[in-house]
């Protein structure tokens, strides 16, 4: 995914949410997440982000577990959890593969978005990584405190509760922090260039009109 342009990789990426989003089968979104995990690897990314998927992995567990009490089938509880970690997964994905200047030039001289909507769409997936890191932070500095965390799965997933207050005041942190350097450096009413040329290459038509059959049988068949 590398060598695709950036604003294929978002169009690819939007294809894999409306598919995990119509398809219920367990086995087929399953097939959808072991070939995510592949092309992780292939693109360098899946040992940096092995513990982020774990975590993932049995926040997607939690939330599927939890629909069993109220008659929800397993298959339907099966395939939700599986739908969440298809689609952060594929955004995951995205992220390590593209940059995101990039993506803002794409949006803004191929879609013609202005360049404010467009810096604030890329400065949110940006964040997304850096959760990731501040999570494992944060829990290093739990432990540093002297939290040891239980070999009982349950007990570890409600443990990642503890994660979430700490992260939101840092997000809120960073966030005005953020707003303040823009405010500074006088961000918005200035007609933006870009040095880099964003364009279609032949690879990447051939994947958008894979997309296009894919979505088609994804809907006929669903």
């Amino acid at each position: 995914m590398k060598s695709l342009a950036p604003l294929c990789n978002l169009l690819l990426t939007i294809a894999v949410s409306v598919w995990t989003v119509l398809i219920w089968d367990p086995a087929s979104l399953a097939a959808m997440l072991a070939v995510q995990i592949a092309l992780l690897a292939y693109a360098g990314q899946l040992r940096k982000l092995l513990k982020g998927l774990f975590g993932l992995l049995m926040v997607a567990a939690f939330f599927s577990v939890i629909q069993l009490p109220f008659d929800v089938a397993v298959p339907i509880a099966v395939a939700s959890g599986l739908k969440m970690m298809v689609m952060t997964v594929a955004v995951l994905l995205m992220l390590g593969t593209t940059r995101l200047p990039s993506l803002t030039a794409a949006l803004v001289s191929q879609v013609k978005i202005p360049y404010e909507y467009a810096f604030m769409f890329t400065s949110a997936l940006r964040f997304m990584p850096d959760f990731i890191a501040e999570s494992h932070a944060v829990r290093e500095a739990q432990i540093c405190r002297g939290y040891v965390q239980s070999r009982n799965p349950l007990k570890r997933i409600v443990a990642y509760a503890a994660l979430v207050e700490p992260m939101v005041l840092r997000a809120i942190t960073r966030s005005e922090t953020m707003a303040m350097s823009l405010e500074l450096r006088g961000f918005g009413g200035v007609r933006r260039t870009f040095t880099q040329q964003i364009a279609f290459a032949g690879r990447d038509y051939l994947v958008l009109a894979l997309i296009v059959v894919i979505t088609a049988a994804v809907i006929r068949y669903r």
